[in-house]
């Protein structure tokens, strides 16, 4: 799996230019709580946290221990923990090189989206989506491909390449939280992409930063699965932040391992800091919003106050969420 990011985006882009890979994070760096940034009143990684875990969870240092042991291993073993993710499509890899050609006609992108079914089908839904309101229903994978455009569809199969990777999971907690997790990468991507031009950032690589981040969660939880046969999540405070702080070193480093464009890992890693890159700074954004998302349509009244707070910017953006 190691290569075909290489193959989707070939060589550096403009924002690769003189940005360093991501850099070696020591263990204990990465059981660290995140620094401290504009936040909604109550703690939105806790509650993120709860929402995943469902009504299956424990408490036990000595086994948070190990999990958190067993995760730091992984970071320094990337290799390892991109095996516990699935592949991609064989068709997306093949479209995202036609992409970066010049000349590719529409109709050469139609035919090749037309190669596998669940791809038209995802296509079609995309394009009849609120967020694009066509005059008339798209029915045809040529007006699909007009209609989204070059960048659009390739934020859209983005989207499709990241789906199996997050929700398709083994155990009972991978598999119970996956939908949830889905749903806030899903939103992220959208999220950050928007959040990318006022922060200087490009919005494809954000859309990127934005579903990868989450790739390390869904290691920490098929390990919680293997560390625990029933499932359990554990539920401290200090647990939740330094699994979190865990998972973005693992996203970070299995984003170097896919050989993604280095600035992707790089934001994964630095989302946390308060000064950082225009890409961690959308990410930071995106990923506040989408959490804020999710838990308000889950119910959750501190979310939903959290809402009300939001500059009129972000409420642009949080209201856009609701449309995907």
């Amino acid at each position: 799996m190691k290569n075909w990011f290489a193959r989707w985006f070939g060589g550096a882009t403009r924002a690769d230019a003189g940005t360093p890979a991501v850099p070696h994070v020591p263990a204990a760096a990465a059981q660290a709580a995140p620094a401290a940034h504009a936040q909604p009143s109550f703690d939105l990684e806790l509650a993120f946290h709860a929402w995943l875990s469902g009504p299956v969870a424990h408490a036990g240092e000595t086994r948070d221990a190990l999990i958190l042991d067993e995760l730091a291993k992984l970071a320094r073993q990337p290799d390892s923990a991109a095996e516990l993710v699935p592949r991609v499509p064989a068709v997306v890899p093949q479209l995202l090189r036609s992409l970066r050609e010049e000349g590719t006609s529409s109709t050469e992108l139609a035919r090749q989206v037309a190669q596998d079914v669940t791809l038209v089908a995802e296509v079609i839904r995309e394009v009849n989506s609120p967020y694009y309101r066509p005059a008339a229903p798209v029915r045809t994978i040529e007006g699909a491909v007009m209609l989204l455009g070059q960048n659009g569809l390739r934020m859209l199969l983005a989207r499709v390449a990241f789906r199996p990777v997050i929700s398709a999971q083994t155990g009972r907690l991978a598999r119970q939280a996956a939908p949830q997790l889905w749903r806030q990468s899903e939103k992220c991507a959208l999220a950050t992409s928007l959040a990318a031009p006022g922060c200087g950032a490009d919005p494809f690589e954000a859309c990127l930063a934005g579903l990868m981040q989450n790739v390390g969660l869904v290691v920490a939880l098929r390990l919680i699965d293997q560390v625990d046969g029933a499932g359990r999540m554990p539920q401290s405070d200090a647990f939740a932040h330094a699994m979190r702080g865990s998972a973005r070193v693992l996203s970070a480093r299995i984003a170097q391992e896919w050989e993604l464009p280095p600035p992707v890992g790089a934001a994964i890693l630095q989302a946390g800091e308060a000064d950082t890159t225009p890409l961690a700074r959308a990410l930071r954004v995106g990923d506040r919003l989408a959490t804020l998302r999710v838990l308000a349509e889950a119910g959750v009244e501190e979310a939903q106050e959290a809402v009300g707070q939001l500059p009129d910017h972000e409420r642009r953006i949080f209201d856009k969420l609701g449309e995907s």
